[in-house]
């Protein structure tokens, strides 16, 4: 009895710490991440599984240190640019960011669009499209996000399905443990461009910006809570270092499973290239069958809903910030009018990328890519930013982070350039 008590005291303790890290790594699994992952295995089979656990410390010191600037500054990364560096610096971060994240929400709204045509092919993806802007743009305005992510979090946790598959189908386990542990790389455009594309699905720019901003909202609710809390306390950066690492443990797992879903069910099947959201949902069918593309298409929605407004709200932090507008998921709209309407029109200009030609699957793709191409700069950014003492004091980076740190900037800006280089050269 004493052993279940603390156990569920341990549980207990768990949950109570989880919060901003724990959205920001499901959220990181979206329709685009899918896609890459799907893809990734489809296209490479067991190859690319490596990138799972190299990229889980790296994703997690940078997210960490985003966190670490909230919680030590209650300021956002755009407001931190605005105060202590040229007012270059911050255009040329809003530059990077603003058409990754446009092409990203346009790629998951035009994913789960054909997700939604795939269950009921009578209606044509493109209203679907306009459905579910047009709904994620009033939930978003009428609901607190909070709210919004506690019911959907668990639509999210479809992905888990991933983590089956692969003990219903014929996997050879020393083979997955192999290519987990042994880096394979190939040294051509189609390869460099997936393994950026995982890199920047997988480390994405726009989380940066979100987990600053959920964690100064996070901080002034519990000081509006607890009114004798001034500052974030040590406790306050324990508990914030342990959700991000859950967070983040959790993304890259389901990262893993996929791409060895897709690797064992759809390369052995002799699917290497995803056209189509049918061909990706195809990888599911070994766990439920014809019942495969339902299954995948709440994954999708779910991830969609839950990922959409943290898209459209780092947008929306980072010019809020610039302007010097009130801001915040839990406010009101009358409260935070700009902050809305940036969200409305990232939403709209995300959907009219659906009328460009592009197949959803190849926007997903491209979507990561891009972020693999504008990470390294925002990266570098944010290294300069947690060693100053100026604006972090005794929050600095310390040795492991700035080595992480530094990793993660050097790995991508060698993916980026390698991938550049063989793509026109």
């Amino acid at each position: 009895m004493a052993k279940i008590n603390k156990g569920t005291l341990i549980i207990k303790k768990i949950l109570k710490i989880l919060g901003p890290g724990l959205i920001t790594g499901a959220s990181d699994d979206d329709p685009s991440g899918i896609a890459t992952y799907s893809q990734a295995g489809a296209q490479y089979g067991l190859s690319t599984l490596w990138t799972a656990w190299i990229t889980f410390p790296l994703m997690a010191a940078i997210q960490e240190m985003c966190a670490r600037i909230g919680l030590a500054t209650s300021k956002g990364l755009t407001t931190i640019l605005k105060m202590h560096y040229p007012k270059w610096v911050m255009y040329l971060m809003v530059l990077f960011s603003f058409p990754a994240i446009v092409m990203n929400i346009g790629a998951d709204i035009a994913g789960m669009g054909a997700v939604a045509n795939l269950i009921i092919p009578k209606v044509e993806a493109e209203y679907f499209s306009v459905f579910f802007t047009v709904v994620l743009l009033i939930c978003i305005v009428l609901f607190p996000y909070h709210k919004i992510a506690a019911i959907l979090k668990y639509l999210a946790m479809i992905l888990l399905v991933y983590l089956i598959v692969p003990f219903l189908a014929k996997t050879d386990w020393v083979a997955v443990l192999k290519a987990t542990v042994i880096p394979h790389v190939e040294f051509n455009k189609d390869f460099l461009g997936i393994l950026v594309a995982i890199l920047g699905t997988t480390i994405s720019p726009y989380l940066f910006f979100w987990q600053t901003d959920m964690e100064v909202e996070d901080l002034q609710e519990k000081q509006k809570k607890q009114k004798n809390i001034l500052i974030a306390s040590r406790r306050m950066f324990q508990d914030m270092r342990a959700d991000v690492n859950i967070g983040m443990l959790f993304s890259n797992v389901v990262m893993f499973f996929i791409i060895l879903t897709a690797g064992t069910v759809l390369a052995a099947g002799g699917v290497h290239k995803i056209d189509t959201v049918e061909q990706a949902a195809s990888a599911l069918k070994p766990l439920a069958g014809e019942w495969a593309y339902y299954l995948f298409a709440l994954g999708v929605v779910g991830t969609g809903f839950l990922a959409i407004p943290v898209l459209s709200g780092a947008l929306s932090y980072i010019f809020s910030e610039t302007f010097g507008w009130e801001m915040g998921l839990d406010k009101k709209f009358h409260e935070a009018k700009g902050f809305y309407v940036i969200i409305g029109i990232s939403l709209l200009a995300g959907l009219s990328m659906n009328y460009l030609g592009i197949t959803p699957i190849k926007a997903l793709l491209y979507s990561a890519i891009l972020y693999g191409l504008t990470a390294p700069v925002i990266i570098a950014i944010i290294l300069h930013i947690c060693n100053n003492k100026k604006i972090m004091k005794e929050h600095v980076n310390g040795k492991r982070s700035n080595i992480l740190g530094t990793l993660t900037l050097v790995l991508m800006t060698v993916a980026a350039v390698a991938m550049l280089y063989f793509q026109f050269f």
